[in-house]
């Protein structure tokens, strides 16, 4: 539990907001220098998000999406704008949302908004969204912050909507990074806080073809 390697909550946030402030608004910043990767990540979800697009009774649909933890739009740019009318995105370090804004090119013309805001503070609007992604971000809450914030997506969703994590799994337990103020939690400690949110898990998949050295990495489709 993050109750349990978070001292300080206030500072927990705030030394993230600075480290993130200092990050190069590229791709390969907002991977950490695994900028490569991106296409294999971005490949990998798009066939994982398809399967709840697929004509059927209970069809996801493509009208609007919310990119959480967006940076400065890698996941909007190549993989929300070509499956969804519209899109959201919601960001803490306001460079990367104008950075997105020329990033994106003339696809961006789509994007709605741009929310300057942590993910702890932030509500997405009722009954407005058919898809919430939210990738590489939830290391950056708490565990009561997350539950309430996946709360929140819960009640954004359009009817057949689904909120989609993807992230790090740690092997056992909740490891704390201190260099960006950020931890990583292992599966059963998501899961748990997923159900507390009063949401019902759909579907789990593991990442595939990423480099050895780095965290497995899960994606999480839920309603």
């Amino acid at each position: 539990m993050t109750s349990e390697v978070v001292e300080n909550e206030f500072e927990f946030y705030s030394k993230a907001e600075k480290y993130w402030k200092d990050v190069p608004a590229t791709v390969d910043g907002m991977l950490g220098g695994y900028g490569h990767i991106s296409s294999i990540d971005i490949n990998s979800s798009r066939k994982f998000l398809q399967r709840f697009l697929r004509e059927g009774p209970n069809r996801t649909g493509t009208t609007r999406a919310l990119d959480c933890g967006a940076g400065i739009g890698r996941i909007t740019k190549r993989l929300l704008l070509p499956l969804f009318k519209t899109v959201d995105m919601v960001d803490v370090t306001e460079d990367f949302l104008t950075k997105a804004r020329s990033y994106l090119g003339e696809e961006g013309r789509r994007v709605r908004n741009y929310f300057c805001c942590g993910l702890q503070d932030f509500s997405p609007e009722p009954n407005s969204y058919d898809v919430i992604w939210i990738q590489w971000v939830i290391g950056h809450l708490t565990d009561n912050h997350l539950s309430d914030f996946l709360k929140r997506c819960r009640t954004g969703l359009r009817p057949n909507g689904i909120v989609v994590i993807k992230d790090n799994m740690a092997q056992e337990g909740v490891i704390m990074d201190d260099v960006d103020s950020s931890v990583c939690r292992d599966l059963d400690v998501v899961r748990k806080i997923i159900r507390r949110a009063g949401l019902h898990l759909l579907a789990e998949e593991r990442q595939e073809n990423f480099p050895d050295e780095i965290y497995h990495v899960y994606t999480f489709a839920m309603r």
